[in-house]
C-alpha cells in the first residue's frame, strides 16, 4: 500500500536553519505593538555569533545561543504609521524588512467563523474593495499546520496590507475589527489570523494543559484510534490533497463562496483536528511577538459538551497568557450566533453552549464577550454578515482597553431577577435605553415545578423587565433567549443585544 509522500505530512519539526532566519510574524508590511517591549528572534547557524537588530533609531545587540536561538527586545515604540526598515545583521549577511509600522497588534483564532475570508461573503465583499487601499489594516494568515510538538516555524501569508486584491483572503471578522480600531485610534491594526474550520478547543490547547482534565483519558484513546487507522483511510482519499488544495486557494484567491462542508482528511501524525496539535503548530510559533490582545470565535465543534467548554476555555486563556510575557493580555469571545443546530428536538444544544461561553469568561479575568445573539441568518452555520462580529469586538477593545467615553461595549446583561406576584422582575446592566426590537417583547419563558417552559409576556419598565406567564401561577424558573434561535428582541440604546441567560440548573 502507497503511504503518503513525507511532503504532506503536516507535522513540523525545528530544523537547525541553515543561515540567518527571523521567526514567521516577521516579514515586510509587518505590525508592531506600540508601547511595549518588542521581541524580535529568528535562528542562525552560527552559535555564537553577535547578532544586531536596528530599527527606528534603536540598535540592540544578542547573541545566537548554542540552540541556534537569537532574540532581542526593542524598548517600547509610539505608534507610526510611516513604514520603515527593521535590519538584522549577523556578520556579512543581514535581512531588512521593508514598510515595517507600529500600532496594534491582535490574534485572531478560532473555526470556521473565524477563519471564514471576507472574499467569502460576496455582498460585504463587493462593497469593501471599491475602497481604495487602506495601509493601517494588515493581515497575516498562518498556514494550516498542525505539530506533534511545539515548534518554532509555521508557514504563512507574511504580512499584507489592506488592498481590493488582498482583502478577499482576510478573516472577516479581524478585517471589520481593524476597520473600527483603525478608524477610531488613526493608527496602524494588525491581525495575525490563526485559525481552522471544523476543529474544537482541545486541538488548541497544550497537551500538558489537556492532561490535567477529566476528559483527557478520552481524548487520548481517541488519538490512540485514530493513528492505528491512518494510513489505511488517507490512501482511500485519492485525490484529497488536490481538491482541498484547490478550493482553499480558490476562495483565497477569488472569493469563491463555501457551500459546502469543508473537506477534512483522517486524524493522523499531526492532524490540526488532534488534541493540542494546533497550539503546538499554529499557536507556539508565534510567542513572544508582542501584541495587545486576542479574540476568540470558536465552540460550533464543541457543541454538546459544554460543561467541559466551561473549563477547557479558561484553561486554554491561561495557556496562552502563559506563552507571552504579557500578564493577562485582553481575551475577547465570540458568543455563538442564533442557529437551529442539530438537535432539533430539544432545540438548546447551542443555548447551552453559549451559557458555557459566558461562564468562561465570567470566571476569567480581563475578558469580554461579543454578544451576537441577534444574527439574522439563523438556517447558515457560517452567517455571512461578520460586520457586526467585529464592530462589537472593537467595541470591547475601544472601550476596555482605550477608553473611549460614550461607546457601548455591552447590550442588556441580568444583574438581579426577584420573584414578584405570580412573575419575575428582572433587572438589567448596561441597560441605558432599554427596548424592544419587535412590537412585543420576545424571549422569556417561566416554568414551574414541573420544570416545562412556557412562552412568557414581558413587559419594560425603565432598566427592568417585569415577565409573567398565564400557564404557570406558580413560576419557579425564567429563562431568556435560551433556545438555539430564540425570538429574543431585547437591546440597548446602541442596538446591542441582551445576553442569553437562565435561573435554573436544570
Amino acid at each position: 500500500m502507497k503511504l503518503l509522500r513525507p511532503a504532506l505530512l503536516s507535522v513540523v519539526f525545528t530544523l537547525p536553519c541553515a543561515a540567518l532566519e527571523l521567526a514567521p510574524p516577521f516579514t515586510d508590511h509587518a505590525v508592531l505593538q506600540r508601547d511595549m517591549a518588542v521581541p524580535v528572534w529568528g535562528w542562525d547557524d552560527q552559535p555564537g555569533a553577535d547578532v544586531t537588530v536596528s530599527f527606528a533609531g534603536q540598535t540592540k545587540r544578542t547573541r545566537v545561543n548554542t540552540s541556534g536561538i537569537w532574540r532581542a527586545d526593542l524598548d517600547p515604540l509610539p505608534a507610526n504609521a510611516t513604514g520603515a526598515d527593521l535590519v538584522v545583521t549577523r556578520g556579512n549577511t543581514s535581512i531588512t524588512l521593508r514598510d515595517v509600522v507600529v500600532g496594534e497588534v491582535w490574534l485572531a483564532s478560532g473555526q470556521s467563523n473565524m477563519e471564514w475570508g471576507l472574499g467569502s461573503s460576496p455582498k460585504l465583499f463587493a462593497v469593501e474593495k471599491t475602497k481604495p487601499a487602506n495601509p493601517l489594516i494588515r493581515h497575516l494568515r498562518v498556514e494550516h499546520t498542525g505539530a506533534d510538538l511545539p515548534t518554532g516555524r509555521v508557514p504563512t501569508s507574511g504580512w499584507q496590507t489592506a488592498t481590493p486584491d488582498t482583502i478577499g483572503g482576510f478573516t472577516a471578522v479581524g478585517y471589520f475589527f481593524a476597520q473600527s480600531v483603525a478608524a477610531k485610534l488613526n493608527v496602524p491594526v494588525g491581525i495575525l489570523n490563526a485559525s481552522w474550520g471544523g476543529t474544537a478547543i482541545e486541538s488548541w490547547m497544550p497537551e500538558p494543559v489537556l492532561r490535567t482534565h477529566r476528559s483527557w483519558p478520552a481524548l487520548n484513546r481517541t488519538m490512540q484510534d485514530a493513528m492505528a487507522v491512518w494510513p489505511e483511510r488517507y490512501a482511500a482519499q485519492p485525490g484529497l490533497e488536490a481538491a482541498w488544495a484547490k478550493a482553499h486557494e480558490d476562495n483565497r484567491t477569488k472569493g469563491t463562496p463555501v457551500t459546502m462542508q469543508w473537506p477534512r482528511p483522517p486524524m493522523g501524525p499531526g492532524s490540526g483536528f488532534m488534541p493540542a496539535r494546533l497550539y503546538n503548530g499554529m499557536i507556539a510559533p508565534l510567542a513572544p511577538y508582542a501584541l495587545r490582545g486576542a479574540f476568540w470565535y470558536q465552540g460550533e465543534s464543541n457543541v454538546g459538551r459544554h460543561r467541559d467548554y466551561a473549563e477547557l476555555l479558561p484553561a486554554m486563556i491561561g495557556a496562552w497568557r502563559a506563552s507571552w510575557p504579557l500578564g493577562d493580555f485582553p481575551f475577547f469571545v465570540v458568543q455563538l450566533p442564533n442557529y437551529e443546530g442539530w438537535d432539533k428536538e430539544t432545540g438548546t444544544g447551542w443555548a447551552y453552549q453559549r451559557e458555557a461561553q459566558e461562564i468562561a469568561v465570567r470566571r476569567t479575568p480581563a475578558t469580554g464577550l461579543a454578544v451576537i445573539i441577534d444574527g439574522t441568518e439563523p438556517t447558515d452555520l457560517h452567517p455571512q454578515d461578520k460586520v457586526p462580529v467585529g464592530d462589537r469586538l472593537a467595541r470591547l477593545a475601544l472601550a476596555r482597553i482605550h477608553g473611549v467615553r460614550g461607546l457601548a461595549d455591552s447590550g442588556p446583561v441580568v444583574q438581579a431577577v426577584a420573584r414578584e406576584g405570580a412573575g419575575f422582575r428582572v433587572t438589567f446592566a448596561y441597560a441605558d435605553g432599554l427596548k424592544s426590537t419587535a412590537a412585543e417583547v420576545g424571549g422569556f419563558e417561566i416554568a414551574g415545578a414541573d420544570r416545562v417552559f412556557h412562552p412568557a409576556t414581558a413587559k419594560i419598565e425603565g432598566a427592568t423587565v417585569v415577565v409573567s406567564a398565564a400557564a404557570v401561577p406558580q413560576p419557579v424558573a425564567l429563562r431568556y433567549a435560551f433556545r438555539n434561535v430564540p425570538n429574543s428582541t431585547l437591546a440597548n440604546a446602541a442596538g446591542l443585544p441582551a445576553a442569553p441567560f437562565r435561573t435554573d440548573g436544570w
